[in-house]
């Protein structure tokens, strides 16, 4: 249930920022960053909180190296948290890998963390277009 309450904060949170950038005047402001900063908060905090119940739900996300194992709830958010913002953002430090239906996740996380930007870009771009 938790799963699928993240998935749906994730998607309406990038539907929010497409709908504000189409009513958005300005081609940048402080708002529009401040929503960019939330979405990209939100999506990380969303696939942590997946990760992270799916992980304390038996399924192996996730290969520590080197392994150490985590023994508190806030020990397997605070890794999750940390896996999803390496993923979403594509850094990819290498010290978490991602097992099983965690590889799946991960890769559509890093899609959309790298699809993202292009997608902002090119809405104001076109947005700007439109008005000129």
């Amino acid at each position: 249930m938790l799963s699928l309450i993240a998935l749906a904060i994730i998607f309406g949170s990038l539907k929010q920022i497409f709908t504000s950038l189409e009513e958005e005047q300005k081609i940048f402001s402080f708002h529009l960053f401040i929503s960019v900063l939330l979405l990209y908060t939100i999506i990380t905090i969303g696939f942590g909180l997946l990760y992270s119940v799916l992980s304390v739900g038996g399924l192996e996300i996730f290969h520590d190296v080197p392994a150490a194992s985590s023994e508190t709830w806030m020990e397997e958010v605070s890794r999750s948290m940390y896996f999803s913002g390496v993923t979403l953002f594509t850094v990819g430090y290498g010290d978490l890998l991602p097992l099983g239906l965690g590889r799946w996740l991960a890769l559509f996380e890093a899609m959309i963390g790298y699809a993202l930007p292009a997608a902002l870009v090119m809405k104001v771009w076109l947005h700007d277009k439109g008005n000129s």
